[in-house]
């Protein structure tokens, strides 16, 4: 077993390979994180791991009373996560390599990091200043008919985009090819698709691609189907994905 030691990044969200994700990092434990990762050089990766919550908070209280009335405030770097940050973290997350980390005047960062590969959560060190954890790599077999279930999940995601389009009036034509290659596609469709957090953590942590793209297909046609029904169902762009407040 190949595992790794890694920063984490906990948020309220899921990671795909392949992805982009942008970052405003302003809580003191992730822009000490920021600040250890540029001491990497520019020619080596800089890689932390994102993880979806379970059970927890992205944004620790910072003030007595903020966000919530009753908030007290925490320290350190499990806060809002309770006494064994692990139980509070999906298990399956993904590995970031930060293309640009910028650090603006008053302290925060401005991250911008793609989806590597995927990893599972062995354990969490809370001891630093950030939280660290043991991770193991996960591959991926391709699994029975990916090529040609590939070819039903994009059938089908123009289909669910056209409809969502007719949702808001508008277009959502973005000029550029989707791709064919079955596990690029099978991630980017989680990723576009208009799901909760344990549905997308569901399709990231699917034993294969060609299971992924199966319950793709369930998932979209259902969606499609929901979309006709209720035309003014309120949608967001397909092509970006949420920016964390972190």
């Amino acid at each position: 077993m190949t595992t790794v030691r890694l920063p984490l990044f906990p948020l309220n969200s899921v990671l795909f390979p392949g992805l982009v994700l942008p970052l405003n990092v302003f809580e003191e434990r992730y822009r000490a994180m920021m600040r250890e990762l540029l001491k990497t050089p520019e020619e080596e990766p800089r890689r932390f791991a994102v993880v979806a919550i379970r059970d927890g908070h992205e944004v620790a209280p910072s003030l007595p009373g903020l966000p919530d009335p009753t908030a007290v405030p925490e320290r350190g770097a499990a806060e809002g996560f309770g006494a064994d940050p692990a139980k509070a973290l999906h298990r399956v997350g993904c590995v970031a390599d930060a293309a640009t980390i910028r650090e603006r005047a008053d302290g925060t960062f401005e991250v911008l990091a793609t989806g590597t590969t995927r990893v599972r959560l062995l354990s969490v060190d809370a001891s630093g200043p950030f939280l660290v954890a043991e991770l193991e790599h996960l591959g991926e077999e391709p699994g029975d008919e990916a090529g040609a279930l590939a070819e039903g999940v994009l059938r089908a995601f123009r289909q669910y985009q056209k409809r969502l389009a007719g949702a808001r009036e508008r277009s959502l034509t973005t000029g550029a090819e989707l791709p064919d290659e079955p596990g690029v596609v099978s991630y980017l469709v989680a990723a576009a698709m208009m799901l909760d957090i344990p549905t997308k953590q569901r399709l990231l942590q699917a034993p294969d691609t060609a299971s992924r793209l199966r319950d793709e297909l369930k998932l979209l046609r259902t969606e499609t189907s929901v979309i006709r029904t209720l035309p003014s169902l309120p949608a967001a762009e397909l092509t970006r994905g949420p920016t964390s407040l972190n």
